[in-house]
């Protein structure tokens, strides 16, 4: 075994970058699927609100010393249950509870920073992102969870299009639209929380939305969006920790420029 691994590029010897190349992967399957359906119900900005969210679950968990991903899967998840509640329940524009949570999460998240006297290098890590984080019960957590996430996106595919594209007529039509809004609010939630360790929770908003829009400039129809936008959060994630490694930058920024590179030069679709 050993000797094979002398055969193998100098990126893949390493644990760190054999887990963070899986869960690169993984979160570049995950983050373009739930871009495309936030584009198409403009909630895009979502992705910030709950990032921030997570950033507090992970100083909760920095704190009491439990489970980061699960601290921050749960404070996640919470908020945007609240942020649908409210603005299904009080009518209130996304835009509006997004302005009012956002803050929140960032002012609760400075204050429990400074009860730990000071900026922990493990929360530094979660903001931006960081390789050597993510070990094998992180990767091993990220695969189960995410793969059930796919799993609950493949079987109901069809009502979450309908609901984030026509929520009336989804309405009318019998669908359940406020359940599945409440599904997806929650695996945003979960794409996020999945996300922080590789790409960093200030960064991963981008790559949940820069791949799916230059797959909609690029794709011949939305269902083929999807493959587009998966094979360009492919290449970037790829692309991003391979120039990571070899070049010493920051993982999760390497990313995202690479990714607005694509977009930059992405061709719009003819109409």
């Amino acid at each position: 075994m050993a000797n094979l691994l002398n055969y193998l590029p100098e990126i893949l010897q390493y644990g760190f970058m054999q887990r963070a190349l899986v869960a690169g992967s993984l979160i570049a399957i995950i983050a373009p699927i739930i871009g495309n359906f936030l584009l198409i119900k403009r909630f895009s900005m979502l992705t910030d609100t709950l990032a921030h969210m997570a950033l507090l679950g992970v100083a909760i968990g920095l704190l009491t010393g439990w489970s980061t991903i699960w601290t921050s899967l749960a404070v996640a998840s919470g908020a945007a249950v609240l942020i649908e509640y409210l603005r299904s329940k009080y009518q209130i524009s996304g835009d509006n509870i997004l302005a009012v949570i956002l803050p929140s999460g960032l002012a609760v998240t400075l204050l429990l920073i400074s009860f730990a006297n000071g900026f922990n290098a493990n929360l530094f890590a979660y903001l931006f992102g960081s390789l050597t984080t993510v070990q094998n019960q992180d990767l091993w957590l990220m695969l189960g969870i995410g793969s059930l996430s796919l799993l609950i996106i493949a079987k109901n595919y069809r009502q979450l299009l309908f609901s984030c594209f026509d929520e009336t007529g989804a309405k009318l039509s019998g669908i359940h639209t406020k359940f599945y809004n409440f599904l997806l609010m929650v695996l945003v939630a979960v794409t996020v929380s999945l996300s922080a360790k590789v790409i960093g929770a200030l960064l991963v908003s981008a790559l949940i939305a820069i791949p799916s829009l230059t797959s909609m400039r690029l794709a011949p129809s939305f269902k083929t969006s999807f493959i587009y936008a998966i094979g360009l959060a492919m290449l970037a994630v790829h692309g991003g920790l391979w120039l990571a490694f070899y070049l010493d930058l920051p993982a999760g920024a390497t990313i995202i420029i690479l990714a607005i590179m694509m977009l930059a030069v992405g061709k719009r679709k003819k109409s």
